[in-house]
């Protein structure tokens, strides 16, 4: 399973790309306004840190004006996957976009029958909202399911993004469901690093060796 980050901070992406565990990078106009940056700066400074795909998010509501940003964002980096909200017009630049051989993330997701749509007009992702289906009372990751379900049952190509991860349980139903990516905020990346019983383990190994002296073995 793919990871990627979910942010528009450029501190955070640098500091998680050092890891050397994500793959790649999912913003939104939430995200970029939050660094109160001009939007062209913050993406070309993203581009410049991450070696592999990063989705920058189109506003415009028609099909004509999500082509036009679309293919204006397309020009910054080889990286950069276009980000569609799934609605009707959204879809129809999808297809267009693809078309013009420029990638696509099909987000805003909520139905494993908005999947089949996006997947059906060459979407190369597809980002289902787990955690806000969870805030209403729906179980989310069942959306991931279903929508692999329906992708293994016609061998679409399009690529499950599982999105508005909330914590590290949502990381491992992802990895469970065998959904090929999980986007997620800096918080949730650093907490799948902690355990209180390695941190006991590693205080009784320190423990233990202050014991036996202090001098490397060789």
């Amino acid at each position: 399973m793919k990871i990627f980050l979910d942010t528009a901070d450029v501190q955070q992406i640098q500091e998680a790309w050092s890891w050397g565990i994500i793959d790649g990078v999912t913003t939104n106009p939430t995200h970029v306004s939050k660094t109160g940056r001009p939007p062209g700066e913050v993406y070309r400074e993203i581009c410049a840190i991450v070696d592999g795909p990063i989705s920058l998010e189109t506003i415009g509501l028609k099909a004509e004006e999500i082509l036009s940003e679309g293919r204006e964002l397309a020009k910054i980096h080889k990286n950069v996957v276009v980000k569609v909200v799934n609605t009707k017009e959204g879809l129809k630049a999808v297809k267009q976009l693809v078309a013009e051989g420029i990638r696509t993330n099909v987000t805003v997701t909520f139905s494993p029958l908005q999947a089949l749509l996006a997947a059906k007009v060459g979407a190369n992702y597809i980002s289902p909202f787990v955690g806000r289906l969870d805030a209403v009372g729906h179980v989310g990751m069942d959306l991931a399911r279903q929508i692999k379900t329906i992708y293994d049952n016609y061998g679409f190509k399009t690529e499950i993004i599982v999105a508005a991860v909330r914590h590290p349980l949502h990381v491992l139903e992802t990895a469970l469901a065998g959904a090929h990516i999980c986007t997620m905020s800096f918080d949730v990346l650093k907490q799948l690093y902690d355990h209180p019983l390695t941190d006991l383990g590693i205080e009784m190994f320190l423990k233990d060796w202050s014991k036996v002296g202090h001098e490397c073995p060789g």
